[in-house]
Parts: structure tokens; sequence; C-alpha cells
């Protein structure tokens, strides 16, 4: 490659403020070393983020954390020039490596960076953050514009609560010239389409040739991480197709009575566990257990997560089955079943938007919830040309919709540099959201079901797979509004990809 532009940001902070996490996140890579230990990054390394087939490169610097911030600012005003001083206090690497570090620091900043993207904790308050303003003053005396990222926030919040937090900190920095823009960034909970947000962020404060090479990268990144996105999208669609066109057959001779004999054979009495319709049951229900497991892997997987779903799901089942939860019916899906001992884990999890599966729970929890809420939830026994079958009723594939939602937001917001996979509790505001953008979509969702006993699973994973994604797009800009306009840019790309898949 050649021709191109080469665009540098420098990833600058005090001292164990998470540069390293982050540019793990990021960069979709182990870099570097990550300890809660002051001055882990010793010296400052550059990574390529993203480059174009026209030779632009848009480099990452991972630098060393200011220490002794005061005492450097310090230092830097008896100066008459205080750069050129600076550098020539060679013995300081020596006799105070932690200072040396500091200047390692301004030194890449001042001699790499076109742009400082500058982290700060967002769990302290600005006033209490003694560090802030010595460091300011030296980015003001290096004099390349910086933005600002507030890192450590915690799990995903709503985005008003988001929004607050972000404008108490530009109010504590309104003052300096150098602070271009100030957005959300952690390292942990970090959402692709915030990338988006930051490289739009770059273009705006450089200019000429270097803005442009920025619109190129950018662009580069949108196809990226779009194709991603719809290859995300896929394994949801194909997952979901599955679970609609998955059915256990059911001999003629065992059918008289068939729901009287189901209702007898799944209920409170375990006596008649070897009828047929217990095993068809216990068959549908294994095969979504795996189904589930494996999809979750491959999202782990396609967003360059190490680690696997299995185990950590098996780990929280445990805790999951003695959880209680209200359950309301109009919710569908099994939300009247049992909610108590090892039945109750599959309808208490959607009960609060979760769907944990695994273990061989989902059988038990079905089981439970259709001996209490009633034959037609969950499963139905339908007749079809070859005889008559169990399958998964609308209800159930509804709530199936939306718990694989939930799973695509928790990998999507999940950051490289906060180490393995590792399941979580969804943020409050999330199922309730998740359940109205799937009630939403309701009626299109089950008439891309239909002929389910003629299609492929293919054939219904590609009427699924737009639908999916728009409600995902919608998801992601209900959490960042301010990141409408790039998941718009890339949404009719998206669904054109998405129709191809």
């Amino acid at each position: 490659m050649s021709g191109g532009e080469t665009i540098a940001l420098s990833l600058i902070s005090h001292t164990n403020a998470g540069k390293t996490t982050l540019a793990r996140t990021l960069l979709g890579r182990e870099v570097g070393e990550v300890r809660d230990a002051p001055h882990v990054t010793r010296e400052a390394s550059a990574h390529t983020l993203i480059e174009t087939p026209a030779g632009d490169a848009l480099l990452l610097w991972d630098t060393p954390g200011f220490g002794d911030s005061a005492r450097l600012a310090r230092r830097l005003r008896q100066q008459g020039n205080p750069i050129g001083w600076f550098l020539s206090q060679v013995w300081d690497r020596f006799r105070d490596p932690a200072f040396w570090l500091s200047q390692l620091a301004v030194r890449n900043v001042r001699e790499q960076a076109d742009v400082v993207l500058y982290l700060v904790n967002a769990a302290e308050v600005p006033a209490e953050a003694g560090y802030l303003s010595p460091e300011m003053d030296i980015l003001e005396w290096i004099g390349r514009p910086v933005i600002v990222l507030l890192n450590q926030t915690g799990a995903p919040r709503p985005p008003a609560d988001e929004a607050a937090d972000e404008e108490c900190w530009r109010q504590a920095l309104a003052g300096r010239s150098l602070v271009r823009s100030l957005l959300t960034l952690d390292a942990f909970t970090r959402c692709w389409v915030q990338e988006g947000l930051l490289l739009a962020e770059v273009g705006k404060v450089l200019s000429g040739e270097r803005q442009a090479a920025v619109g190129r990268l950018a662009s580069a990144w949108r196809a990226r991480r779009e194709a991603q996105f719809a290859e995300a999208m896929a394994v949801l669609a194909a997952s979901l197709a599955r679970a609609v066109s998955d059915s256990e057959a059911l001999s003629e001779g065992r059918l008289k009575g068939a729901l009287r004999d189901l209702g007898r054979a799944i209920g409170v009495s375990r006596a008649s566990g070897d009828d047929e319709q217990t095993r068809a049951l216990a068959a549908l229900g294994a095969r979504l257990d795996a189904d589930l497991l494996t999809t979750l892997d491959r999202l782990i997987a396609l967003h360059q997560l190490a680690g696997q779903a299995s185990a950590d799901l098996r780990e929280r089942l445990a805790r999951t089955v003695q959880r209680q939860a209200p359950v309301n019916e109009s919710t569908a899906a099994l939300l009247g079943g049992a909610v108590s001992g090892a039945l109750g884990g599959l309808g208490a999890d959607l009960a609060t938007g979760g769907l944990t599966l695994g273990g061989g729970l989902l059988t038990g929890a079905v089981l439970g919830a259709l001996s209490a809420a009633g034959l037609a939830r969950g499963v139905n026994v339908a007749r079809g040309r070859l005889g008559a079958s169990l399958r998964w009723d609308d209800a159930f594939l509804t709530a199936l919709a939306g718990s694989l939602l939930l799973r695509y937001l928790a990998v999507a917001h999940y950051g490289r540099g906060r180490g393995e996979w590792r399941e979580a509790e969804y943020p409050v505001f999330w199922p309730p959201l998740v359940d109205e953008v799937v009630l939403l979509q309701r009626s299109a969702l089950l008439a891309a079901c239909t002929g389910r006993d003629t299609l492929s699973g293919e054939a219904l994973a590609r009427r699924l797979q737009p639908l999916l994604s728009e409600m995902a797009r919608t998801l992601l800009k209900r959490i960042h509004p301010a990141a409408r306009a790039t998941l718009s840019a890339g949404g009719a790309n998206g669904a054109a990809q998405d129709r191809i898949a």
C-alpha cells in the first residue's frame, strides 16, 4: 500500500486508568500487559486499528500513564522552553522511573499524535480528580486536539443517565479549549456503534487531506462492522429458524385424547415419565438447549472475544434455579409456568428477559410451565400431511426471538479488555426495551414462519434475518441514540447484506 495518510491517536491518561484494557477492546486482540498496578505500560507502542486499500492507516498508541502529574506540570511551568528542557532530563530514567514514564507519555503525544484520546475515570467526581487540572495543563502545552473518553462507567445504563455523566464532565472541562469532544467509551462495555462516534469526532478535529483520510478509514471500519453485524444476525436467524422448523413426530395410534394424555404425562405426576409425548418434549428441549449454547459460542467468536458460553452458562444455571420471579401470563411463552425449584429456571428467566438455558434445565422448565399454564403454552400438538407432531408454539418462538436479541446485545457490549466471556445479568432497562421492540414485530415474525412445515431451515432463516436485523438496529439506536446516524448510514448496506446472506 502507498500514497495514503497515517492518522495517529495517542491513548493517554493518569496511570492505571485502563488505557491498555481499552486498547485491547478497540483492537480486538491482546496487546500490552494489564495489571491492577501503576505504570504497567512502560513504553509507548503503536498498533494498527484500521487500514484502507488506498493505503490509509489509523494507528492507536498505548502510552505510559501520567504519574506525578502536579510535579510534572510545575516543572514545565518553570522552564522557558519546557519541552526541550523536559526531554533533556534523561537521568530521570534511572533516578525516578515513574516520573520518566510520565515524560515518555508526553514525548509520544508531542511527536506522534494527531489527536489525543484522554481517558478519565467516570466513577470519580471531576472536582475530586486532583490529577485532572495539571494533566490538562500538560496537554495544553503539547498542543494537540483532545477527545475525552469516559471510562470505568460500569454496566450499560439508560441513555439519560449516561448523558448526565457526560454533561458533568463537560462542565468540568468547559474552560479547556483543547478539549474538542467528550464521549463515553468504557473498556468493559463499549459497543461497536460507539467506535463509529469516535471516528466521526476524530474527523471533525482534523482538516484537509487528513480529514478525508479519516472519512475513508471510517468507511472501511463501517464495512467491517456491518459485515460482522450481518453475520451475527445470520447466526440468530439460523438458530430461530431451527426452533421454528423443529418438531417431534407422534404416532397416530396415540392421538386419541392427545391433549389429555399430554397433560397427564407432563403434569405433576412423574409416574408417566415414559409417555411418548414426554419423550418428544424432552427431545425438543434438548435440541434447543444445545443449539442456543452453540449459537452463543458463535457470537462470542464472531466478536473476537475469548472463552466459551457453555461452562459459564451451566455455572449460572445453578444459581438461576434458586431464583423466584413474578410471572405475568400475558407476556406469553411459558410465562405461566412454575417458578420454583428446578422447574422454574426458564420461566423465571423469561419473566425477567433472560432465557437462560443449558444443562438440561430447559426440559424441566417447559414441563413445569405447561402443567401450570395449560397445553397451549409452549408447544402445540399439530396435525399435518404426514401425521401429528409436537412443536414449539408461536408464543414461545416470539419469546425466543427476544432472548436471542438479548444475547446479541450482551455479546456486542462485552469488551475484549474485560477478559474471557462471562455470563452476567442484563442491565435492567434492556429486557423491557427488547419486549417492546419484539412486540412491534410479532406479527411480521409469525408471518415469516408461515409454511414452516414445507420450508427448509435455510429458507426460514432468510425470511427471519431482515426482521431480526431491523429489531437489533432499533435496539442499538434506543440504547445509543447518538449513534443513530452511524446505524442509519449502514442500514441500507446492512439490509442488502442481510438479504444476500
